[in-house]
């Protein structure tokens, strides 16, 4: 089984607070997430290796799309 990150974790990784994550999720927005039972939500490492590589831009002026 690959990689599983809690909240806590992955915020950590990022640099992120919980909340911003949290509105991610909420917005549909942030990376993939798996919601294990009722209330706890994890991550796998290739959905937020995913979202970082969407997330690439090549200049400020760049708002992503296709």
């Amino acid at each position: 089984m690959k990689r599983l990150f809690d909240q806590r974790e992955l915020a950590t990784e990022l640099g992120l607070s919980q909340r911003s994550l949290e509105r991610y999720r909420l917005q549909g927005n942030g990376p993939r997430y798996v919601r294990v039972g009722l209330r706890l939500i994890r991550y796998r490492q290739e959905d937020v290796e995913a979202w970082i590589n969407q997330s690439l831009r090549t200049s400020t002026s760049d708002v992503g799309g296709k």
